[in-house]
């Protein structure tokens, strides 16, 4: 039997913040993001990133989802917008993802249907970890 190699890439993130102003994200792979928080500005803060990660997921996944049921060729695109609800009370967090996902092409509802749970709820590696119980492992370094 023939051994699959699959390429790897590198993941993470680093975030440094001053005394002021906003933090900057660096990626694994050298990407550079400003977060913003001010109201008014154009811009991404912690939260949008997070919405931002579960939509790029489940568009990525939902494709992969159409190509393995082999009705890719039948679908012109896929978008995914999300929002969401935080909590009232108790810790500071999202209490509910609101979803839309939309998928152009000839294709009947069935098949929508069962792309958006394949990406939800098999394929997309953030819905499935925001649905789990993640483990945190905090390291803390002084300089």
């Amino acid at each position: 039997m023939a051994e699959i190699k699959m390429k790897t890439r590198p993941v993470g993130a680093t975030a440094v913040i001053g005394r002021t102003g906003f933090p900057q994200i660096t990626s694994a792979t050298g990407g550079e993001l400003a977060i913003l928080t001010g109201p008014s500005q154009p811009g991404f803060n912690p939260l949008d990133l997070l919405y931002a990660s579960l939509a790029g997921c489940l568009t990525i996944s939902a494709r992969l989802a159409a190509s393995e049921m082999g009705v890719m060729d039948r679908i012109s695109e896929i978008t995914a917008s999300v929002t969401g609800e935080k909590a009232k009370a108790g810790l500071s967090r999202v209490e509910r993802f609101d979803i839309t996902l939309t998928i152009k092409g000839e294709i009947d509802d069935e098949t929508r249907k069962a792309i958006a749970d394949r990406a939800e709820h098999e394929i997309c590696t953030v819905s499935n970890t925001i649905s789990g119980k993640p483990q945190f492992v905090t390291t803390l370094l002084q300089s």
